[in-house]
């Protein structure tokens, strides 16, 4: 039993090592204080820097509905599966992405608090490579998508309670140039 479980933690951290190796450093992305590059709430809106929608990328700020406008893809607990919301979030950016072919996005895993550092890590990059999956699926060049985790490391919500951990449980839609 002790070397079973012994094996199944080296395992994890050989994935979470792999998984460090094959992250890119990415600069010059803009990510406003506390997460989100949207101030935390999914609503778009025009940037300083003139581009439609929060910070950088699409969204038409007079759509509530505007799947586009929404930059936060929620998850169940200890699942890296999307919902029907989240798919529709990803397909949203992924079509637009792949209309606009040289605009990078960093994609960012997040978990709630409970689990080990390691497994919220790996179910924080599994996130992220779900919402990736769907965008190279589309046709987004995998040069313009970037993921990274950080697993139960920047929460949103600072509560113990579900409705805190839910909001914890994310990827984050950040886009870059």
């Amino acid at each position: 039993m002790r070397k079973s479980l012994a094996l199944i933690v080296i395992v994890m951290l050989a994935f979470n090592l792999a998984a460090c190796g094959k992250k890119k450093v990415v600069e010059n992305v803009p990510i406003a204080e506390g997460g989100s590059g949207d101030g935390g709430d999914g609503t778009g809106g025009v940037g300083s820097d003139g581009i439609e929608g929060s910070q950088f990328g699409p969204g038409n700020p007079d759509d509530p509905n505007d799947p586009l406008n929404k930059r936060v893809i929620y998850f169940e607990y200890d699942s890296p599966n999307l919902d029907a919301e989240g798919q529709i979030i990803a397909e949203a950016h992924a079509q637009w992405l792949a209309s606009n072919p040289g605009t990078t996005v960093v994609l960012e895993g997040h978990a709630d608090e409970r689990g080990t550092r390691e497994y919220n890590l790996a179910l924080g990059e599994n996130r992220a490579q779900s919402v990736m999956q769907v965008m190279q699926g589309m046709g987004v060049s995998g040069s313009d998508i970037q993921s990274i985790s950080y697993g139960e490391e920047r929460p949103v919500a600072l509560g113990a309670d579900e409705s805190s951990w839910s909001l914890n449980r994310r990827v984050e839609i950040i886009y870059g140039n």
